[in-house]
């Protein structure tokens, strides 16, 4: 109705200015036929009809003239272009239709907190590495939740390619949505997707090339961290390779990592050629020798602690600039920075079991004959650690590195032995 409206004053508009110009016309004409009238005095009187013209179209056309002069307009007014009448009348030919439309468009719909707390529903995006670190460091002021969030646990596969072992995860995950959010990395090249049924169906991220003992390794680890901060209701981020497997049911990991009172991040000082030999003096004063720590990478951090790490613009440069071979950057980075600035919130070990026992750059690969009952509990319960305060014998959560043939043997002890669902 208010477009049918503007566009009947518009109409009444041109027709008035129409008929005020030929009115003007016309009297110009009679005047220079007569020899009685100065032509000071016509040029005064063809302007001052113009200007009643004008005057009487504006009020005829209020409420044209109220839309295209109103602050609410969603349109914008094109420039007068200058008039070529001979009586000073400016004549605008474009009319309504030469008006253009504002690119700001009002939305059609709206969204509750819920949306906004809930992560993307599709993890691809286009943002840089700098452009994610920011988004993904933003904190609300207010600590306190406005509403009751269901906190999840964001399980990130730093991954090569497939996931070998990954019917092992469905198995693990099967009857908990909504409790936990799964994110890929993998090799750029890596394009092969699962079927729509599975848990890592379309959770691959964006993904660079990732060399081992290199920066780009916890680069990796970054952005696997910022793209699982985006969701508002992952509580805890804990770091898994293709080769890991889970030692407990789905519940029992869960209840331990929601309600600990610390992250998960090995941290020790090292006075070996392989622990302190590897600092750097240009890392001074920012950080010092004393300072320099070394852990496991494959790290579990509360939400604080990701949103720290992330945001980290002051070590972060350092480490990159002077921890390289034989300097691993994923091996002391977060152990110095995590101990330098929040010790009190790390429990200074690692819930993913590895065995170094055999020595070397890489820990004990495990194939189908190791796999037993005895064997999954001995890393089950065979060692004694502090949670929130208190001695327990489940230390880790998590074990590696596991090869694809011990699938079968995982998959045929997970229901009795640790619980899973068939």
């Amino acid at each position: 109705m208010d477009q049918i409206k503007l566009d009947k004053d518009m109409q009444q508009c041109k027709i008035t200015v129409l008929f005020g110009r030929e009115l003007c016309l016309r009297i110009t004409k009679l005047i220079r036929g007569s020899s009685t009238f100065p032509v000071t005095t016509t040029i005064v009187l063809c302007l001052s009809l113009s200007f009643f013209v004008m005057t009487l179209g504006i009020f005829i056309n209020n409420g044209a003239r109220k839309f295209l002069f109103s602050d609410e307009s969603y349109f914008l007014m094109p420039p007068l272009q200058p008039s070529s009448c001979s009586c000073c009348l400016c004549n605008n030919s474009s009319s309504a239709a030469s008006l253009q439309p504002s690119p700001f468009k009002s939305s059609s719909g709206s969204r509750g907190l819920e949306d906004w707390m809930i992560g993307p529903e599709e993890l691809w995006h286009e943002m840089s590495d700098e452009e994610l670190m920011w988004r993904a460091s933003m904190v609300p002021r207010i600590s306190k939740y406005p509403n009751n969030r269901t906190r999840k646990v964001a399980f990130m596969f730093l991954s090569r390619g497939s996931l070998p072992l990954g019917p092992l995860w469905e198995m693990f995950f099967k009857g908990y949505a909504g409790l936990y959010s799964v994110y890929l990395h993998t090799s750029p090249e890596f394009t092969k997707e699962p079927p729509e049924t599975s848990v890592f169906y379309k959770r691959k991220i964006p993904s660079k090339p990732v060399k081992w003992g290199q920066a780009t390794m916890m680069n990796a680890e970054r952005r696997l961290l910022a793209n699982a901060l985006l969701d508002f209701s992952n509580e805890r981020f804990v770091l898994l390779s293709e080769t890991c497997i889970p030692l407990f049911n789905f519940t029992t990991i869960y209840s331990y990592l929601i309600n600990s009172n610390h992250s998960f991040v090995g941290s020790f000082d090292d006075p070996r050629p392989m622990g302190r030999g590897r600092y750097n003096k240009r890392m001074w004063p920012m950080i010092s020798l004393s300072d320099w720590r070394k852990g496991n990478q494959w790290f579990e951090v509360h939400r604080k602690l990701a949103i720290e790490i992330v945001s980290d613009v002051t070590y972060y440069p350092i480490f990159q600039n002077h921890c390289k071979p034989p300097c691993y950057m994923d091996e002391h980075y977060l152990a110095t920075i995590v101990t330098k600035t929040h010790p009190d919130i790390n429990s200074n070990r690692s819930i993913t079991w590895v065995d170094w026992s055999k020595g070397g750059s890489h820990p004990t690969r495990f194939v189908r004959k190791d796999v037993s009952e005895e064997f999954l509990n001995r890393m089950r319960h065979g060692f004694n650690c502090t949670y929130n305060g208190s001695m327990t014998t489940a230390c880790f959560l998590f074990a590696r590195k596991f090869q694809p043939n011990t699938l079968e043997p995982l998959l045929k002890l997970a229901p009795t032995l640790l619980g899973f669902n068939p």
